[in-house]
């Protein structure tokens, strides 16, 4: 069977599935899941195939801890590692999700997860330049015990409390594009692309790990453009995007063009810790052939394609 409806890529935050508070226990992750497998379903009412791309900051913070801990009995693997752990992780708990839901709805369809390496260059500068936090929330007396302690990188992260930050490089190639246009073909709900994917470069020929995460909204839109999707979709913990943010001006937007866009992440809008790399993919997505990208919350997904007052849409300039 070969599948003629249109596609959407849907990325959401880690956060989404464990967030700050949360006990952290796969049960609980596992409920998220189902609920943000939910509202896909209402997507895929809608005629989209579904690609789901999820990110993964606090669960690759939790298992770099656990490696931590863990050090005099095994050998700490590099970050790579953990990227891969953590797609495996959460693409089972969101293909389980999805399985439930699909059979809850008695929809017939497959769910596959793939395990996905994004090529990277060893020269890209965000190599020098850690910004993407991952893991737990902590106090600032706590952040400053760690980074004295252990080295780490740590900021404070939009008013939530300080985070760990590690190297971000750019998504370049995504080494499984034609696995995910096969398996979209047949109809089947594909989650790919985890936590950004894992990251690789090429060395002599061969392909090796490397050091980094990738962000998830980068390599999202990477894959959106790559695969002709008609609708590019990032989930985040806000209805829409805000300027001025927690200032007394602040004021939601429901569209802005891409040179807005551009404008006022040049003017410091849109953090890059937050929604800064957010409105880059929406740009990058829309200049690459995208008509339009949404930013939204979970509960939105369902209604926003119809329903343009409850989120924020990056358009072409006219």
């Amino acid at each position: 069977m070969t599948s003629n409806r249109p596609i959407a890529v849907v990325a959401f935050g880690g956060n989404a599935i464990l967030d700050a508070g949360d006990d952290g226990s796969f049960e609980t992750q596992l409920e998220k899941a189902k609920s943000a497998c939910r509202e896909i379903l209402k997507l895929m009412h809608r005629g989209y195939e579904i690609v789901l791309v999820h990110g993964n900051g606090p669960q690759v913070g939790n298992l770099l801890i656990q490696f931590e801990k863990a050090r005099d009995i095994i050998p700490v693997p590099p970050l790579d590692v953990a990227v891969a752990s953590s797609q495996g992780l959460l693409g089972h708990m969101l293909e389980i999700s999805m399985r439930t839901v699909l059979a809850e709805d008695c929809m017939e369809r497959n769910v596959a997860t793939l395990l996905t390496q994004i090529i990277v260059d060893r020269e890209d500068p965000a190599f020098a330049n850690p910004t993407k936090p991952i893991g737990p929330f902590f106090t600032k007396e706590e952040a400053e015990r760690l980074m004295a302690e252990k080295k780490w990188r740590m900021v404070e992260d939009s008013g939530r409390g300080w985070r760990r930050v590690v190297c971000s490089p750019k998504p370049c190639r995504i080494l499984e594009l034609q696995s995910i246009r096969q398996l979209l073909e047949c109809g089947t709900v594909v989650i790919t692309c985890g936590g950004g994917g894992i990251p690789v470069n090429y060395t002599t020929s061969s392909v090796m790990g490397t050091d980094g995460v990738i962000d998830k909204d980068s390599t999202a839109a990477l894959l959106a453009y790559n695969i002709g999707a008609e609708l590019f979709m990032i989930v985040t913990g806000v209805n829409k995007v805000s300027i001025d943010f927690g200032k007394p001006t602040q004021r939601e937007i429901d569209v802005m063009t891409v040179s807005e866009a551009r404008k006022w992440l040049e003017e410091g809008q849109f953090p890059p810790g937050s929604m800064g790399p957010k409105i880059r993919s929406c740009i990058e997505y829309v200049e690459k052939g995208g008509t339009e990208a949404i930013i939204t919350r979970q509960d939105n997904i369902g209604r926003a394609v119809n329903h343009p007052g409850c989120c924020t849409r990056i358009v072409r300039d006219n």
